[in-house]
């Protein structure tokens, strides 16, 4: 057992069989007994952030490993979050990093579908497009995650930022009278490799796992074309709590896990992490085109919609 002043609390809502073994090389390494906090699978973001702002009077974590940025935005606007400046060999795009020094993301995933090969072998067949979600012609063959926790409500949140709240409830309307409705993207990957769904959107980390387990299975980066949107990345996010029982050793925690050597751990790894630090030139397993075309996003402008989004969508799928 570390002494306070010598542990480290990190709430983590990246799977613990991916950030565990990190956790723990870098605790090794600084000499920190780091203790985790994890949360289930069906609300592990919602959950921790929770009791984050629960307890802002008097925080009970150091650092929070988000594997989303939605809710890292929400605690940025609440003032619950340390500015810090990290070296200079995090070389994070501006676009994943708060204008603030707030939040620093890192190791993303990209929302993908996730294909049966045996149902659907013809690649020239499979879909291209997230818009193919309300295609007719997979009505209750495609899947997607309720999108009110994770990453399927960070997408929401960048759509409807992006597209209007008007448009935006139209599509997920159609979305939701076509698709089959999962509880989060590990169960549409699932149904995607047992062949009860033709394909389904969830995220790359998901669907590696079914590749891995052996399914017949294939990953399509949608929204690739000139005229297409691109590719959603979505970061983890690294931020230290204002006021945490221990700032000195959340800011060493935070800079060793924004260093590229872990990046590319968790590229390499069963998660299949996109590195984001500029100087990486490896990319992750999952195998992206080297041409890869994302979208453009302003996290920060979609994070303050979220609330009316969630009002919304709630509507739509409740």
């Amino acid at each position: 057992m570390g002494s306070a002043e010598n542990e480290g609390v990190v709430y983590t809502a990246l799977d613990k069989e991916f950030s565990q073994p990190i956790l723990d090389q870098v605790g090794s390494e600084l000499a920190l007994t780091v203790r985790p906090k994890f949360d289930v699978e069906s609300n592990k973001t919602v959950g921790l952030v929770t009791d984050l702002i629960q307890h802002r009077k008097r925080p009970r974590a150091d650092l929070f490993w988000n594997n989303e940025i939605l809710h890292t935005i929400r605690l940025q606007q609440l003032g619950m979050l340390q500015a810090w400046t990290p070296p200079d060999t995090v070389a994070t795009p501006d676009r994943f990093r708060a204008t603030d020094g707030t939040w620093f993301g890192f190791a993303a995933r990209a929302r993908v579908f996730l294909v049966n090969t045996d149902l659907l072998p013809d690649s020239g067949q499979r879909p291209s497009s997230f818009y193919d979600l309300a295609n007719p012609r997979w009505a209750r063959k495609c899947g997607l995650a309720k999108p009110l926790f994770g990453t399927s409500a960070t997408h929401a949140a960048v759509m409807f930022d992006r597209l209007g709240v008007q448009d935006a409830s139209r599509w997920y309307q159609q979305f939701e009278s076509n698709a089959s409705i999962e509880s989060g993207n590990r169960q549409v990957a699932v149904k995607v490799g047992r062949g009860e769904l033709v394909f389904g959107l969830t995220d790359t980390d998901d669907a590696m796992l079914e590749i891995d387990r052996g399914s017949p299975v294939a990953i399509v980066y949608p929204d690739q074309g000139d005229s297409q949107i691109g590719t959603l990345l979505i970061p983890n996010t690294l931020c230290i709590l204002r006021d945490g029982p221990n700032p000195a050793r959340a800011k060493q925690l935070a800079q060793r896990l924004l260093e590229a050597e872990i990046e590319k751990t968790l590229a390499a790894g069963p998660s299949a992490q996109f590195p984001l630090n500029e100087n990486i030139t490896s990319v992750s397993r999952a195998n992206p085109p080297r041409d890869l075309k994302t979208m453009g996003v302003d996290f920060e402008s979609a994070a303050k919609q979220w609330t009316n989004v969630a009002a919304v969508l709630r509507n739509i799928f409740e």
